[in-house]
Parts: structure tokens; sequence; C-alpha cells
């Protein structure tokens, strides 16, 4: 069994000094960045928000037009980069061992801990960037967590991030970003029983909540269940 990893919890001053110092007003010079239905994210208490991803952008600007803290679930191989490791530590995430499916169920759990313990969690339910702007199958740990919590998933859209820092770019480009924030989704086991078909269902739910808010096209993976 793999070991599981343990939560970078992160610090709030580390964070206030990332969004308003070091890194936020660079950002919001480059990337413009506008926002719209903020008001669906929940100011406090533990929730969810759940967006599509087409760009190394999108974990920096997602946070940045939220009011609070965003714990994100983290692929291992950004923690273990020496050059990351200091910025991921101080904001704090949730380590994710995406090449070791029996590790994946421990970074669930851990989200599960993080909204009941009233964090706010970002998760990418694609696993990774989209390589051609569709948007892709999302993988079931968003729904897990939710239906294991009673939490809220509020959907979001991304667009301007595929421009502004394309796949394979070595820098970025200034180019304005929207994101979209949708109604928050609840989800819940059906009668209290952890039936996997149900989390792919759910699944599926957010991942058309998120396409309508990106207006991105489905890739050919992109297969609802019935």
């Amino acid at each position: 069994m793999a070991e599981r990893r343990p939560v970078l919890d992160g610090s709030p001053a580390f964070w206030m000094f990332l969004k308003y110092v070091l890194l936020g007003p660079a950002l919001r010079l480059l990337f413009r960045p506008k926002v719209t239905g903020l008001e669906h994210v929940p100011r406090e208490g533990g929730a969810i928000l759940a967006a599509n991803h087409v760009s190394f952008l999108d974990p920096l600007l997602l946070p940045l037009v939220v009011p609070r803290r965003v714990m994100f679930l983290t692929k291992v191989k950004y923690i273990d980069k020496p050059m990351l490791r200091w910025f991921l530590t101080g904001a704090g995430v949730i380590p994710v061992a995406t090449d070791d499916p029996s590790a994946v169920g421990g970074a669930v759990t851990a989200g599960v801990e993080a909204v009941r313990a009233g964090r706010l969690v970002g998760i990418f339910p694609e696993g990774t960037r989209s390589r051609d702007g569709l948007l892709h199958r999302g993988k079931t740990g968003v729904a897990r967590i939710a239906m294991e919590t009673g939490v809220p998933v509020i959907p979001a859209g991304i667009t301007g991030t595929d421009l502004a820092f394309p796949r394979g770019a070595k820098l970025p480009r200034p180019h304005s970003v929207h994101i979209t924030f949708g109604p928050p989704i609840t989800l819940a086991w059906p009668e209290g029983k952890h039936d996997p078909s149900r989390g792919r269902i759910a699944t599926d739910q957010v991942m058309a909540a998120i396409g309508a808010l990106s207006g991105q096209e489905t890739g050919e993976d992109y297969s609802p269940a019935e």
C-alpha cells in the first residue's frame, strides 16, 4: 500500500504575501482577470472549487479572484521539484500521486478532511491540462469528496489562459482572462449507499456545469454515463 503524503497546510501570511505582493499585482497587470458569479463562492466553511484546466496559469489566477485561501490538489511530481516545493509548501496543497492509483484514495481522504475542517479545496477534475483545448472526462475524486462530506461544489469556467500561456510556451504573454463561477452543486450518495456508479454520474454533472461556463467543446473521451 502506497504511503500517504502529508498535506502541506501552508501559511496564511505567506498566502497573503503571494497574493498581494509577490505575484498578485503582476498577474493582475498582465492578465486583467475578470470575474463573474463570485457570489456563488461561500465566504466561509468547507467547499470545493472545480474548474477546467488549459494552462499553468489556472491555479494562479483562480485563487487570485477568490477572497479566501484555496488549497489545491497538486501532483506530487510538482511538489518534489526543488524550485516549486518552497512555493507549494507555503501556499498549502494536497499531494496527489497520479502515477500510483493506490495513492489516489489517500488524496481523496485528505480532501475530505480539509473540507470538513472548513477549507476551500480547488480541483481540476480532468487531472491534467488539456492538450487540445477540449474539455475531457473528469476523474471521480471531486464527486467522492463532495458526496462523502455534503459540501457544495462550485463549478468554474476559465477562458483566456490558453492564449496567455499556451501549452509548450516558455513564457506567458499579456492577455485578458475571464473566470466564471456557477451556482453550487450539492451531491449526495443515494440513501447513504456508496455506489461507485453514482460517483461517475455526479462527476459528469460537475463537468457539464464546467463546460457550460467555459464554452469548451468536449473531447472524444468525454462520454457521460447514462
